[in-house]
């Protein structure tokens, strides 16, 4: 069944701003459309925004026109998601998007130099793109990544009893061949928005719209293997995302509970707070998984204060109101212990 809401309003005008394009991976796969988005001044610098599971780049519907002041906002939905094509058995993956991601940088958008905002399937892919770009292996160089709610290292996250059901080879089919858009629109509407968002909400009803386009739950089984990736190769993303030239920016709002702000405080303490660079943590108040819904104008607030070579990088709220966004740390050398701070004053210690 095409379930596809009464109201969709949002979903029709985030559409309406969009067109396709046809592509097709290396592998022997059939060719998919894909829809993509396109806003501000072309000749502004590109800023692309990866969407995550298992939604679609409707999700930056809030933060898109608010960045498209300062960036040629891009954003796309990957097979499988949106209004994109999704066909069964079609064999989706991470890499698969990541070469996508390549593609669209270097062929659709022609251009050379982008800066990367990524939600939490969506990081993954991201991460990825960011190794590519470390190794050379890139047409476009990759100025600043940012990632946000997601399951970045999954031993510390909090996947749902519903996720681990869908991820299951035998109950993942069954239930994605019954599961409605409206129900499962509804069921994250409750769960992963502050405050909760029920029907008729203009989030779940965008949702709805967009997880009824092309029968997309239908896939939802297939698209969740990406985690069986991501727990095979988180560690290797993670270092080399340590050692990578270019800043990197962690964003999380801290009522998650899937994708926990512990995720965020362990990647940050293991993997990015000693490396060179001015990479840094924010973390955003009154916010839940979507982070960019509940709190947009925040979101946009720590994305310009992150993007802006010459911001303030010492800890503190960036607003004065009870709810302003954080910047929690900024990236440093190791610093010297105190014995050391000590002997250098005393060498009798």
């Amino acid at each position: 069944m095409n379930e596809v809401a009464p109201n969709t309003g949002r979903a029709d005008d985030w559409r309406d701003r969009g067109g396709y394009f046809t592509w097709r991976p290396a592998e022997d796969v059939a060719s998919v459309r894909i829809f993509h988005v396109e806003m501000g001044d072309p000749a502004a610098p590109v800023l692309l925004l990866v969407h995550g599971w298992p939604t679609s780049s409707v999700d930056w519907y809030a933060v898109a026109s608010q960045l498209s002041a300062r960036f040629r906002v891009c954003a796309l939905d990957f097979p499988g998601y949106g209004f994109s094509d999704k066909p069964l058995g079609w064999g989706y993956s991470l890499s698969r998007d990541e070469e996508l991601i390549e593609f669209y940088l270097a062929e659709v958008l022609r251009t050379d130099a982008c800066v990367i905002v990524a939600h939490d399937r969506g990081d993954s892919v991201a991460l990825l793109h960011a190794a590519r770009c470390a190794e050379g292996r890139s047409a476009t160089r990759l100025e600043h990544l940012v990632v946000s709610n997601g399951n970045i290292f999954l031993p510390l996250s909090n996947l749902t009893g519903a996720q681990r059901r869908v991820l299951d080879a035998q109950s993942g089919p069954q239930i994605a061949a019954v599961l409605t858009p409206s129900a499962l629109a509804e069921g994250m509407g409750a769960t992963t928005f502050t405050p909760p968002r029920k029907a008729g909400d203009p989030e779940v009803e965008a949702l709805t719209a967009t997880f009824g386009h092309n029968n997309g739950t239908r896939v939802l089984h297939e698209t969740i293997q990406y985690l069986v990736e991501r727990s095979r190769d988180e560690q290797t993303w993670l270092t080399a995302l340590a050692a990578a030239p270019f800043p990197v920016t962690m964003v999380w709002g801290l009522y998650d509970t899937v994708s926990p702000p512990r995720v965020a405080s362990y990647v940050w303490n293991e993997y990015l707070m000693l490396r060179p660079g001015a990479s840094r943590l924010y973390f955003v108040p009154d916010a839940n998984h979507y982070l960019q819904a509940d709190r947009p104008d925040a979101f946009v607030q720590v994305l310009f204060h992150a993007l802006e070579p010459g911001a303030d990088l010492r800890p503190g709220a960036l607003g004065p109101g009870p709810g302003a966004p954080l910047l929690v740390d900024s990236s440093r050398p190791r610093l010297s212990a105190a014995r050391d701070l000590l002997r250098a004053q005393d060498p009798a210690l």
